[in-house]
């Protein structure tokens, strides 16, 4: 539909999952795409593979994360869309008896500080140009509770989400719009990972979605779209649940 024409789109955790399709439909829209990775392989591929800028980064590290954005702004002269995507999900995450202090600090600064520092380093370009759009993934686990626990995981995207809808509301008069997005379980390598090689926990896990599957990537990078677009120029400071219907769902159907 080409309706980010000319503008800058940065995308953090660019190189797999959610980070790649979104990388592959932003540019299909039009947009200069900067593929942040801490993985150079696999970040520079996506990159080429849309004609797009490859910029390695540790989203942890602040000066990493100020020299991603900068190196857009220079590249491109704009910062229009950051999809903040990079995160992780390790297995030493598990129910909060189990789960190790260092484990929960690993976590909140992959998931959730680094989400801050790249609102932190894109605000001041989309400021001086007027307006942008920030995307920050956040998960339904922001909305629910669930009883096989990733303690730090479903903090990281409470954190997310309250974050997003803070800086929505203070920055929207400059013509920032700040959104969390906040995906039903997709079918990516990190859920097959963690979830789908064991049948039993996907079941376990399927039962509760109205859809009765799994989001593919390409639909909640199809949602980014729409978020990153001016199609959703009134949409700010708000949970966008991509979620196949579960955070709205008590029974689901046989």
């Amino acid at each position: 539909m080409k309706r980010l024409e000319g503008r800058t789109a940065v995308v953090t955790g660019a190189g797999s999952g959610i980070g790649l399709a979104a990388v592959r439909r932003l540019a299909a829209e039009g947009a200069h795409v900067v593929c942040g990775d801490v993985d150079a392989s696999s970040g520079k591929a996506a990159a080429d593979e849309v004609g797009g800028l490859f910029v390695q980064v540790d989203v942890t590290d602040p000066e990493q994360v100020e020299a991603l954005f900068r190196t857009a702004f220079e590249t491109y002269g704009s910062v229009d869309v950051a999809f903040n995507n990079a995160g992780i999900s390790p297995p030493d995450d598990d129910s909060i008896l189990d789960t190790g202090l260092e484990a929960w600090k690993r976590v909140q600064e992959v998931n959730l500080t680094s989400v801050f520092l790249c609102c932190k380093a894109a605000i001041p370009y989309m400021r001086r140009q007027g307006k942008g759009s920030i995307i920050n993934t956040a998960s339904f686990v922001a909305r629910m509770g669930a009883a096989t626990s990733q303690i730090s995981y479903t903090a990281s995207k409470g954190g997310v989400l309250a974050m997003s809808r803070e800086l929505g509301v203070q920055f929207a008069r400059e013509g920032i719009r700040v959104n969390a997005l906040c995906p039903g379980p997709v079918n990516t390598p990190l859920l097959r990972e963690l979830f789908a090689k064991d049948p039993e926990r996907a079941a376990r896990r399927l039962v509760h979605i109205p859809v009765g599957r799994f989001a593919e990537p390409e639909e909640i990078a199809a949602a980014v779209a729409f978020l990153a677009s001016d199609d959703s120029s009134f949409v700010n400071a708000t949970d966008f649940l991509v979620d196949g219907g579960l955070t709205g769902a008590y029974v689901t159907p046989l």
